[in-house]
């Protein structure tokens, strides 16, 4: 390929330990993956760390910026603010006799509580002194009933003005029907209180529910100043890095969103929200192309990093998506992929409660000062302190380029053993039991509790320790098959090249079945439709590349909750209609185990109609490789590995994985090493290669 012009589209997946960069050059094909330390006092100086390296690596000179055509980033910004609880001064303007939507919330008790006496509830996002009213009401048609009290809305904005609070979610009963009252609150804070910073309910979420629209709306206006700062501060540093020597030249960058779509910079430092659950959804997106080519439909990823381990459902190559999401404590219903999220990672402490019993996570090392072995301050024992010193990884990261302290592991592993009065391998496998049991029971929460066998699944672990326990979990969960990609590590952020441009759009529309007009779900839906190919307009997609993908949430009358349910396109006749109703008994079934498809008295209400604006980009082609006819590869080396501390340690195989080839079978006890990541296989368990190089993990003595 000399001479013939590069053009790289880079995706980057900033985690709390580690940034992963992957490449892909839209004119040969070519995947370059690689991955940089995290730098968290300046997430761009690792960005850009990264980009330099992975283009070295490419074999591109330094400077070769001209050479990338697009950027894609996920990133944990406003997921980690909200999971720490670092909300700055926050107001409240809502509809004067609701100022205590917040306090009231859904009048629940978390589970685990069986006598709400003993529960203390918790803070509210925004305090009841900062809670502000005015006076004015629409109803659920959008009708004016109440009209809006301009005076009123200038003391308001003028109170919080004094007050020095610049951060403000405004949410009016019923704007999702109507928002010219928020639309004037806005205008006039805008004249009263300029430096305010304003979320509208009826830009963040245009549907019913008072609570969850205002605490949607009220998240999505405290990241909003961090998440912008850190968008617009990144752009410019690439912007310059691109331009280097050439004049003025702005690649675009886009930013991954919850909703397994991505949206320019420019765009999301207006919907912040959005990128909540920005990395997670990535990566199952990532790992559901990789399964899905290489014959898996039914799969369950496991994203295993330093701090935290995300755990998602993928069905015939789609993750699950929800919107009955939250972060930490904070619920935000807006579209986003079905994950749990588990404090599980390399670097989460193990600690011993006040009863003396043995603990691991959710509090994490971080990348700084680290696990004991990375030799950095560290001063508590972690995951990967155990891992290190039982023999599962070797003495390095990175393929060596971050050596790794096995005595510094080994010394603070005996002092947990002897305070809990055990020996060393016996801590250090049960930290490691403790963790594996950790994931399992998110893998079972995103399962079992949704109505689903996770027998029927096969599992994908990824990312720098998600496929450390894999044989544990394989045994805690009655699993038959792991599925473990190359270069793990990278799965986040290959999953960014793979990502459409993708915006949601929802109405509330709240009719029963029978009356529902057809010319009235028509009208709805072309106008969400008209909205969302603006959207793409603006994002620089050709009206003939414009996708739209048409939902209802629907429900038997009565009930509180909705079943999402896929409309088909064109127009919305009364057998399109009834087709989806049919379709939503069908789902409530696979959902909760029954259904009223044969009871004429219970009723199907339709409540929101959602329309997702789509523009395609080009995603890398996962390259089949030639077979062989299978056979025991070369082991670089061996190791004492201890797999049950009653056994005691073992002779492993050490593999390098790069060396493996389609066809290659292995038999436990081995350790399989790459750049990002290990496989321990346990004794009892088989692997083999396919033919995309995936490992396939499997038990028995031969895969």
């Amino acid at each position: 390929m000399t001479g013939q012009p590069r053009r790289m589209r880079i995706g980057i997946d900033t985690g709390g330990t580690f940034t992963d960069i992957v490449a892909f050059d839209e004119v040969t094909g070519e995947l370059v993956t690689t991955k940089t330390p995290s730098t968290p006092s300046d997430p761009a100086e690792g960005f850009l760390a990264g980009i330099d390296k992975v283009l070295e690596i490419a074999g591109l000179p330094a400077g070769s910026g001209d050479a990338i055509v697009a950027v894609s980033h996920g990133t944990t910004v406003a997921t980690n603010q909200l999971l720490e609880g670092k909300i700055e001064r926050l107001g409240f303007i809502t509809n004067d006799g609701y100022e205590f939507v917040l306090e009231i919330a859904r009048q629940s008790v978390p589970d685990g509580y069986g006598n709400s006496y003993f529960w203390v509830k918790p803070d509210r996002i925004v305090p009841r002194e900062r809670v502000k009213t005015v006076v004015g009401r629409m109803d659920f048609t959008g009708t004016e009933i109440r009209p809006f009290d301009e005076g009123g809305a200038r003391e308001v904005a003028r109170w919080f003005r004094e007050q020095g609070v610049n951060t403000l979610g405004v949410c009016f009963l019923h704007a999702y029907a109507n928002p010219a009252h928020e639309e004037r609150m806005r205008e006039i804070v805008a004249e009263e209180h300029p430096r305010a910073v304003v979320s509208l309910s009826s830009q963040v979420l245009r549907e019913y529910r008072e609570y969850e629209r205002s605490m949607t709306t009220l998240v999505d206006a405290a990241v909003k100043p961090k998440v912008a700062g850190y968008v617009t501060n990144i752009k410019a540093r690439l912007d310059a890095f691109t331009s280097a020597g050439q004049g003025t030249r702005t690649v675009p960058f886009y930013v991954m969103k919850s909703n397994g779509g991505v949206l320019s910079a420019d765009e999301v430092v207006h919907q912040p929200i959005t990128t909540v659950l920005s990395g997670p959804a990535a990566g199952a997106l990532g790992a559901a192309m990789i399964a899905q080519v290489a014959g898996f439909d039914r799969v369950l990823t496991c994203d295993g990093g330093g701090t935290s381990t995300d755990v998602s459902v993928v069905v015939d190559g789609e993750p699950t998506l929800t919107t009955e999401g939250s972060v930490g404590i904070y619920p935000s219903k807006i579209p986003m992929i079905d994950v749990v999220t588990v404090g599980a990672g390399g670097g989460s402490i193990a600690w011993l409660s006040p009863e003396g019993t043995l603990k691991v996570g959710p509090a994490s090392a971080g990348a700084d000062p680290g696990p004991l072995c990375y030799a950095k301050g560290g001063t508590e024992v972690t995951v990967t302190d155990a891992h290190v010193m039982l023999g599962r990884i070797p003495p390095h990261l990175l393929g060596g380029e971050i050596p790794l302290d096995i005595d510094a592991a080994r010394r603070g592993l005996a002092t947990l053993a002897e305070r809990l009065g055990i020996s060393p391998a016996e801590c250090a496998t049960g930290v490691l039991e403790i963790s594996a049991w950790n994931q399992a029971n998110a893998l079972r929460q995103i399962t079992v509790k949704r109505g689903l066998d996770v027998r029927d699944f096969t599992l994908t672990t990824f990312g720098g320790s998600g496929s450390l326990l894999l044989c544990r979990l394989m045994d805690v969960l009655d699993i038959g098959t792991v599925l473990v990609p190359p270069n793990p590590g990278n799965v986040s952020a290959f999953g960014l090249l793979t990502v459409d441009v993708k915006n949601d759009y929802v109405q509330t529309h709240v009719s029963l079945h029978e009356t529902l007009g057809t010319g009235t779900v028509d009208a709805i839906f072309d106008a969400l439709t008209a909205e969302a190919a603006g959207a793409l307009d603006k994002e620089g997609f050709p009206a003939a590349e414009h996708r739209f993908v048409r939902t209802a949430d629907l429900r038997y009358f009565g009930q509180a909750f909705e079943v999402r349910v896929a409309v088909p396109a064109g127009p919305a006749t009364q057998q399109v209609l009834d087709d989806v109703a049919r379709d939503f008994h069908a789902e409530h079934r696979g959902l909760y185990g029954y259904d009223f498809a044969g009871d004429s008295t219970q009723q199907v209400e339709w409540v929101n109609l959602r329309v997702s604006g789509i523009g395609p980009i080009q995603r890398p082609e996962i390259k089949k490789h030639d077979g062989g006819p299978g056979g025991s590869p070369e082991r670089t080396s061996t190791r004492a590995v201890c797999f049950d501390a009653t056994d005691g340690d073992v002779e492993a195989g050490i593999y390098w994985r790069p060396d493996l080839r389609p066809g290659d079978a292995l038999c436990g006890p081995v350790v399989i090493e790459e750049f990002g990541s290990t496989v321990p296989l346990h004794p009892g368990f088989g692997a083999r290669v396919d033919d995309y190089l995936n490992i396939i993990v499997t038990r028995g003595d031969h895969a």
